[in-house]
């Protein structure tokens, strides 16, 4: 099987809801105002209440309670309204895709780990838009839950990484790609906004080639994400390449700080996407 093949058989178990293709429609149209989103959302009591809980939560880091659909709206845009459905969509959806294959603790933390630090790093770098990196981190590991289920045996080899043998290479040997390029197949299928679904598809390569700074920033998130999960293995002067962190005015401090806002925000975030099901 190929990329694209394990991502076709990822969608075919589930499809998107109406109200995400509904939002979808109300940014293409001109004419849209907030009450229309709100009205679309409001008719999901879980979205609202998801909705209320990560507008008010350290994503977003706003001050004040929000406490109104049209306000979370207002103040996050239609944009990260689209950006938290699907993250949303897709936590609750890849529990159908959890089993004993893999580390399903360490796979979540990973995830949102990366995520936050995207958007800690983000703000060093000077990038504009940065919830969309949370989104991007988040989500851009997400082809390993799909090989898990589809093929558990191969999982679970491409789990058993060391410092010799790293993660992507372990997938690049038994699979013949990455889990990243199964991703990025699974959400050009779900018609992902582009900005999203780039960094995913380039990190990797984020110290052979120059893109943007997002995929530099998703490059820096995911090693730190790694180090996280086991401290004993790795450090960041094995998995982080300084002239990549230089180019983007990132210090060593810089990095700590990312590490630990991540750290301590990831069981939060985790309780509030309702993915901590493990």
């Amino acid at each position: 099987m190929n990329a694209h093949e394990y991502a076709v058989q990822a969608n075919g178990s589930f499809a998107l809801p109406d109200a995400c293709f509904k939002v979808k429609a109300l940014m293409e149209d001109e004419s849209s105002v907030i009450e229309d989103f709100a009205n679309v959302i409001s008719i999901d009591p879980s979205m609202t209440s998801r909705l209320l809980q990560i507008a008010n939560s350290a994503i977003y880091s706003f001050r004040g309670q929000v406490s109104t659909i049209s306000r979370a709206i207002t103040i996050i845009g239609t944009q990260s309204l689209y950006n938290m459905m699907i993250v949303d969509i897709a936590a609750r959806a890849f529990k159908h895709f959890g089993n004993q294959a893999i580390d399903l603790q360490r796979f979540w933390r990973m995830s949102v780990f990366t995520g936050l630090a995207c958007k800690n790093l983000a703000i060093k770098a000077n990038i504009r838009d940065i919830e969309r990196l949370f989104v991007a981190g988040l989500l851009q590991n997400f082809g390993e839950l799909i090989v898990a289920k589809v093929s558990p045996k191969v999982a679970k080899a491409c789990e058993k990484y060391n410092q010799k043998h790293l993660p992507w290479l372990l997938q690049k040997h038994y699979l013949g790609f990455t889990y990243t390029e199964i991703t990025t197949e699974m959400l050009s299928l779900w018609e992902i906004p582009e900005k999203i679904v780039m960094p995913i598809r380039h990190y990797h390569e984020a110290k052979t080639i120059d893109i943007n700074k997002d995929v530099k920033v998703l490059y820096i998130a995911s090693r730190l994400a790694l180090i996280d999960s086991h401290p004993d293995m790795f450090t960041l002067e094995k998995l982080l390449d300084d002239k990549l962190c230089k180019s983007l005015s990132i210090t060593q401090d810089d990095l700590i700080a990312a590490s630990e806002f991540a750290s301590s925000e990831a069981e939060n975030i985790l309780k509030i996407m309702n993915a901590k099901f493990f």
